[in-house]
């Protein structure tokens, strides 16, 4: 073995973490008709129209969310009628110099968001973010109610769990050797 690398990653004595997880994954097309289901999402943050985003700005910020969905009655119960994200923060407050504590999320939520089935597979909230330019994309059951809310942190996240050993792995910097000696203690 070279004195200046561990070999492969099977001689690194803490690979162990890896030892129960897929091993020789390979991506094909198969992971990508998973459903949305075996994705880390969490429940969606609702508010009404009615209530004022300095309100929501600080559910996103309490939840460390990029976005609230919002429904007619402010409840998982009743049907998606917008969406209100960080980007809604920036272009549509701050930029235009407006209050949050005096403006509604009615006045600048986005109205009547796309969304996709909560049976959907992940190529669906794939192309959604890709062909919409979307961070978040909510899945609405048959009555577009809210089920859950995909952001693109939770689809890396996915990626992830499922190829810890190729992105895990990898050394502190981009063009660095995977493996060197420990000097020292």
């Amino acid at each position: 073995m070279n004195p200046d690398t561990y070999g492969t990653p099977t001689d690194l004595p803490d690979e162990a973490y890896f030892d129960d997880v897929r091993s020789n994954a390979v991506f094909d097309a198969q992971l990508l008709r998973e459903p949305l289901s075996v994705l880390p999402t969490h429940s969606p943050i609702c508010f009404k129209g009615s209530d004022a985003v300095s309100e929501a700005m600080q559910a996103m910020q309490r939840e460390h969310r990029g976005c609230v969905l919002v429904t007619e009655d402010g409840t998982l119960r009743t049907r998606l009628t917008g969406i209100f994200t960080e980007r809604d923060i920036l272009l549509r407050i701050i930029n235009r110099g407006r209050n949050p504590a005096t403006v509604t999320l009615a006045e600048v939520m986005v109205a009547d968001p796309e969304s996709l089935a909560a049976d959907a597979s992940i190529a669906w909230v794939l192309n959604k973010m890709s062909v919409g330019g979307f961070r978040h994309v909510p899945a609405v059951d048959e009555e577009g109610r809210p089920v859950t809310i995909v952001s693109v942190r939770d689809v890396v996240q996915f990626l992830v769990e499922a190829f810890p050993k190729e992105i895990l792995n990898l050394p502190p910097e981009f063009g660095q050797p995977r493996y060197r000696t420990r000097d020292g203690a």
